[in-house]
């Protein structure tokens, strides 16, 4: 059988990798390799191979799914226990595919795969693995990363102000995998200036002609009606640095305050994470977080065609509805972080194993 390359672009997103992860590698042909010819250079899981979990896995008559290989180096990107589990029952061969990118690409994809699959990893093992994506892929917005990783993009923003010798970055790659600049302070005044010039023209026009956000657009159009600066103070130096750092990775992917929501293409995407994790998908508290999610995954793609058939007597009310519910979600965001700052993950396995996810 003809192999199959499959290659990540070193200036990929995190979008394609989650791509890569999800639909691409799927398509790629099974082979049956020797178990002797495979080895481990690389894992995000900081305990390594837990003997126990192989063990259990030893255990099951069912033909578990086939690793991934780094087909240039012969390591391991996805399946350390499922090669250990083949050697605990003496097999010489195993299932595999294989990955033909950089090694530097193999072991992100490493980390993409490990979080949505498989024996959950720590909280720490997603610290560690958001800093090696962060030394990979410095121009990465905090919430790109933080999808990768698991985490929430607050976390990886505390984890970048915490690094070291990170190379600047004049724009970062967001969730999209559109490049924004970390200031937009000049597009701020050229959009001032256009704004000024044709009131009438679109936001959309004014952001692709300043290199900014239709949201930012909107922002300095309404500061400008309030008569004030374009740029806001605190991208004129007023805050402390690392405030204004994290002011200035909320902007480069499009989100200001007071500005418009995250698109629903990126929401769905931070969605798509949790619905693959199997401490979700495989307990009953968890499948009813995931269908109450379903539904605001739903309203945020088709708001509008829900507004046109909403009937006119049921607007009032469910403006209000909304508007009491957007309070309530907003706290429950507020709390959630809370507890991530001080909750470790907790470890899953015997669901797992019942749920066949490896």
């Amino acid at each position: 059988m003809a192999n199959q390359v499959v290659r990540v672009p070193y200036d990929s997103s995190s979008d394609s990798l989650l791509a890569l992860r999800d639909t691409v590698l799927r398509g790629t042909p099974v082979e049956r390799i020797r178990v002797a010819d495979v080895t481990v250079s690389f894992t995000p899981r900081t305990a390594g191979v837990d003997g126990d979990w192989a063990l259990t896995l030893a255990e099951l008559e069912t033909e578990l799914p086939p690793i991934l290989v780094h087909r240039p180096t012969m390591t391991v990107i996805d399946g350390l226990h499922r090669l250990r589990a083949a050697g605990l029952k003496g097999r010489e061969h195993i299932a595999a595919r294989f990955f033909d990118g950089s090694q530097e690409d193999a072991a992100l994809l490493a980390v993409a795969l490990n979080v949505a699959q498989g024996r959950p990893l720590s909280q720490a093992d997603r610290v560690c693995a958001a800093q090696r994506i962060l030394t990979a892929r410095p121009h990465w917005s905090d919430r790109a990363i933080a999808v990768v990783a698991g985490l929430s993009a607050k976390k990886v923003s505390e984890i970048r102000l915490r690094a070291d010798d990170l190379p600047q970055c004049e724009r970062r790659v967001g969730l999209d995998g559109r490049a924004r600049p970390l200031s937009t302070a000049q597009g701020r005044e050229l959009a001032g200036q256009l704004l000024t010039s044709d009131p009438k023209a679109s936001l959309r026009t004014i952001a692709r002609q300043a290199g900014i956000s239709p949201a930012t657009v909107a922002d300095v159009r309404d500061r400008l009606q309030r008569g004030e600066d374009p740029v806001p103070p605190r991208q004129r130096g007023v805050l402390v640095a690392d405030r204004g750092r994290r002011e200035r990775d909320r902007e480069q992917d499009g989100e200001e305050r007071g500005a418009e929501a995250r698109s629903p293409g990126e929401l769905f995407v931070i969605f798509d994470a949790l619905r693959r994790d199997p401490s979700l998908r495989l307990n009953e508290v968890g499948r009813n977080i995931l269908r109450m999610l379903d539904a605001c995954s739903l309203v945020a793609r088709d708001r509008q065609r829900i507004i046109a058939n909403l009937p006119p007597h049921c607007t009032g009310q469910m403006a209000e509805l909304m508007s009491g519910y957007s309070e309530l979600w907003q706290l429950f965001a507020d709390e959630l972080r809370v507890s991530e700052e001080g909750r470790p993950a907790p470890e899953r396995g015997a669901r797992v194993v019942a749920g066949r996810t490896w």
